[in-house]
């Protein structure tokens, strides 16, 4: 594994159906658990920057807390207005207890 493979949290730390917001070398990143699979996109939205990580998980969406825009977080995806743009997303690890991003991951 590359030396941009960087350890962001325990999988203890992200119950399923949760988030967490951390720091990806400089860069605001949210991990997700859905259903035990662990995901990460960037955790600024691209509609109004609000944080990703104090918004909702609905199914396989988060919801920005400002202003509803949904994202799929497994592709990054914009679902739904006002965001049309899509979020960046990272490739994960899960090694053990530990959680891995990708800080190389290229933008979406």
């Amino acid at each position: 594994m590359s030396s941009d493979w960087i350890p962001v949290a325990l999988v203890s730390e992200i119950p399923e159906g949760q988030m967490l917001a951390v720091n990806v070398n400089g860069d605001a990143v949210c991990v997700y658990n859905l259903q035990g699979t662990f995901y990460a996109t960037q955790n600024v939205c691209t509609h109004a920057e609000a944080s990703l990580a104090e918004g909702y998980i609905d199914g396989d969406c988060i919801e920005c807390p400002l202003h509803q825009a949904l994202f799929d977080i497994r592709t990054g995806k914009a679902r739904s207005a006002p965001a049309t743009e899509d979020l960046r997303v990272y490739a994960v690890d899960v090694q053990g207890e530990r959680i891995l991003v990708d800080a190389a991951s290229p933008p979406a």
